[in-house]
């Protein structure tokens, strides 16, 4: 399966957070996702808390990379022929696999992430919470010097929860 690859380059100012945002659902209309989608809704405020994180934390320049599946007529979600049943693998070297938008923020700060449980009255410390209350999978791994904080979305998972399901819940444990 091929997989398309977007990125954007973040300053270190918290205005790039509302550029990124315009950026990246620029991207989605032309992958396909709608901007009615719920996906698009959840991508969206993943990108926003991962820019987020990267420019308030680090103070660094970043890099906003997104992943798409590319799904060609013809041919299923794992890059083999509708009905062909031979062997095939629906992952790639980014680890994406079929129907899975994978977003990606990389920066040059060595710290690792944090996740941390705010309590009700604070303002921030809520951002890898959400992410991992909205993500299907999430993660971090060393990049360069720096690293690279990712998050993945099933599409197929989300368009059955916005179809059939409530909405995941975030909560501060109240």
């Amino acid at each position: 399966m091929q997989v398309l690859q977007v990125q954007m380059e973040i300053r270190p100012d918290p205005a790039e957070v509302g550029r990124a945002r315009r950026w990246a659902r620029s991207r989605l209309a032309g992958s396909g996702i709608g901007a009615d989608e719920p996906l698009a809704d959840t991508l969206l405020l993943l990108i926003s808390e991962l820019v987020t994180n990267a420019v308030v934390h680090t103070g660094c320049p970043a890099v906003l990379r997104m992943l798409f599946p590319v799904v060609r007529a013809g041919l299923g979600g794992d890059g083999r022929r509708d009905g062909d049943s031979r062997g095939g693998s629906a992952a790639t070297e980014a680890g994406v696999g079929a129907g899975t938008v994978r977003v990606e923020v990389a920066d040059i700060s060595a710290r690792p992430p944090r996740q941390r449980h705010a309590d009700g009255e604070e303002t921030g410390g809520r951002g890898l919470e959400l992410v991992d209350g909205l993500a299907d999978r999430w993660g971090w791994r060393p990049e360069g010097a720096g690293k690279s904080i990712w998050c993945e979305v099933d599409r197929a998972q989300s368009l059955l929860v916005g179809a059939c399901d409530a909405p995941r819940a975030v909560t501060n444990g109240a």
